[in-house]
């Protein structure tokens, strides 16, 4: 019988262990510790920030937020002001306090750690199939596929997989190939490698498929369906919508904020007081101060991910605060030193920035 010398490709993993090894990215903040023993804290902190933020992004609030509340057990202690305020600028607010209301059921529940458990770690508000996996995978070293939005463009082109990878039919498709690459070893490592080459080579507009390791045998590149893969979400036009906002300003600089109702996107962020016309403006503004002009100020528009919010900014500036508003939890007066220390809609701060 003649012996076959036929030599098997190296797997998908073997690939990109050895790019990772020689171009990877290993020196994040959050990668602290081994390869196989990285802080679960900083890795979920990480993950959940990661979440619709580029890493470079990410680095400085990353870096903020764990020199204020460096371990579970602080964020769980933290009022949900201070956690807001190190999220504010970072949008998706939700996701702040879903960290927040985890880091509390952990230390009710859980000994004040993240749970090793999948079932129990992926209960927990804001933790997913795929961050349960990452963080299982980047802190103890157990066998979890991960599919983050890098994730999938990777094995989309390489499977050459049609249909928008949101779609049930496709996530599941993609999920079997996930799992299929995913090694029983080294699987920090390759947790961040197959991560690292959706964020820096396998890009959504012109990809780096010259460097890639899986370009040999990866079916868009040689398809010529990069362009193409993944295929987009069926586009809709964003509504606008419209408000106008008060910056109520009184003598001494302080500018008056609400509190947001539980509801929507900045629920429970401060905010400034907002009407739907400038004549409901006036008459908010004259319930909480007494006013004498107005000044409107440069509109803009802020761009959510399902809407456009054209906003308004009317200043009435040198107020006198009626005696009402300190018998009201959800207003209240904020110098500029307050309001550094608050969770602020990011065009809500930029546009006090710009009217200080």
């Amino acid at each position: 019988m003649t012996r076959s010398t036929t030599r098997r490709a190296p797997t998908v993993a073997a690939r990109l262990l050895r790019w990772f090894d020689q171009h990877g990215r290993k020196d994040l903040p959050w990668q602290s510790g081994d390869a196989d023993g990285r802080d679960a804290y900083r890795v979920w902190l990480s993950e959940i920030m990661l979440q619709q933020t580029q890493v470079a992004t990410v680095i400085g609030y990353f870096q903020r937020f764990t020199e204020a509340l460096p371990t579970l057990r602080d964020l769980a202690a933290a009022d949900e002001d201070t956690v807001l305020a190190l999220w504010s600028g970072l949008g998706y607010y939700r996701r702040a306090r879903f960290l927040h209301r985890a880091a509390q059921i952990c230390v009710e529940q859980h000994g004040g750690e993240l749970p090793r458990d999948f079932v129990a770690l992926s209960a927990l508000p804001g933790i997913g199939r795929s961050t349960a996996g990452a963080i299982l995978a980047q802190a103890h070293g157990l066998r979890f596929a991960i599919l983050d939005g890098n994730v999938k463009r990777v094995l989309t082109r390489y499977h050459g997989i049609h249909g928008h990878p949101g779609q049930s039919a496709v996530e599941k498709l993609l999920w079997l190939h996930a799992d299929s690459h995913t090694p029983t070893a080294r699987l920090a490592d390759y947790t961040q490698a197959i991560m690292d080459l959706g964020a820096t080579l396998c890009v959504r507009s012109r990809p780096r498929c010259d460097a890639c390791p899986l370009a040999s045998d990866c079916i868009a590149y040689r398809d010529n369906l990069t362009a193409e893969l993944p295929s987009r979400k069926p586009s809709k036009a964003l509504p606008t919508r419209a408000t106008v906002m008060l910056v109520l300003r009184d003598r001494d600089g302080r500018v008056l904020l609400e509190r947001r109702g539980p509801q929507g996107v900045w629920s429970g962020l401060w905010s400034l007081p907002e009407a739907a016309s400038t004549d409901d403006a006036w008459r908010l503004a004259q319930r909480h101060a007494r006013i004498d002009d107005a000044q409107a100020l440069a509109p803009f528009t802020h761009v959510f991910s399902h809407y456009r919010l054209a906003i308004e900014p009317l200043l009435f500036d040198r107020t006198t605060a009626h005696a009402a508003i300190a018998d009201n939890p959800d207003l209240r007066w904020c110098s500029a030193t307050e309001l550094a220390a608050l969770g602020l809609p990011a065009p809500v701060r930029t546009l006090l920035q710009n009217t200080a």
